[in-house]
């Protein structure tokens, strides 16, 4: 689906943003992508809408190399949500933003309009549809970047920090809709920091520390081995720290498997 075959990549000669880079991604699959700032997280999905090329290695995507193919045939298959969404958004209100890869793509009119208004209102924006963009919240925005590749249907949908700005409520939203486009068979790729959205919602993940990935597997794993977390600079898991302060053994993200332990240490059963 998504391969990574000794990659490397520099923005200045002979100093390696990412290095020797092999990671394959199913079809279907929600990955996220950990590590501090400055790790390479950013530069490694750039390479999977082929925004950036491999200078050694290569990188697939559905078969194609990406170094043989345009952005613009694998902008058609690849979604990418930008970290910074007023580098994304330019239309004069809301709802030309979300309309203008649909026309760009060739939809009829009637399915634009059908998938313009579904998007808006699954991501709680069609109140604003007549408004500009940049008078919209920091986190309305990033709905809006969001709705903006989601409304076309791509195979494959990157975020790049997602939760940010984002209550809990809208986090819950997110969730919910990643997981019916995963049920529907696309691959969803998470770049971020949120360790507790990844924890809750995410099955596997990797963490990437100057520019290499470090670890990866399932969340269940990666996400309870403290030194792992505090060696790469990120936080561990609420639950996880519960464990450790108690002493529970293995730790969990679970909280059912967590809440277990406790009554049972109250009960003097452990």
């Amino acid at each position: 689906m998504i391969e990574f075959k000794g990659v490397y990549f520099s923005y200045v000669p002979g100093e390696y943003v990412i290095k020797n880079i092999n990671l394959f991604i199913n079809r279907g699959e929600i990955l996220a992508i950990l590590g501090g700032n400055g790790a390479g997280k950013t530069t490694l999905v750039k390479h999977i809408n082929g925004l950036l090329k491999p200078q050694l290695g290569y990188v697939k995507v559905l078969g194609m190399n990406t170094k043989e193919v345009s952005v613009a045939k694998l902008a058609k298959q690849v979604g990418l949500v930008f970290q910074n969404p007023d580098h994304q958004l330019f239309a004069e209100t809301v709802e030309k933003e979300v309309m203008f890869a649909l026309i760009n793509f060739g939809f009829p009119p009637e399915e634009i309009k059908s998938r313009t208004e579904k998007i808006l209102r699954g991501l709680d924006l069609i109140e604003y549809k007549d408004r500009s963009p940049f008078t919209l919240s920091g986190g309305e925005k990033k709905r809006l970047a969001l709705a903006a590749v989601l409304c076309y249907d791509p195979s494959i949908i990157i975020l790049d920090e997602p939760t940010t700005g984002q209550d809990y409520n809208q986090k819950r939203n997110l969730a919910k809709l990643l997981k019916r486009f995963n049920e529907e068979g696309k691959t969803i790729i998470i770049v971020t920091h949120d360790i507790e959205f990844v924890a809750d919602f995410i099955p596997r993940c990797i963490i990437m520390s100057n520019g290499e990935i470090v670890a990866d597997g399932p969340s269940d794993d990666i996400l309870t081995r403290g030194e792992l977390l505090m060696a790469n600079k990120l936080l561990m898991p609420q639950l996880v720290e519960i464990c450790y302060e108690l002493s529970i053994n293995p730790p969990s993200i679970k909280f059912d498997v967590v809440l277990s332990k406790v009554r049972a240490i109250m009960k003097g059963e452990i």
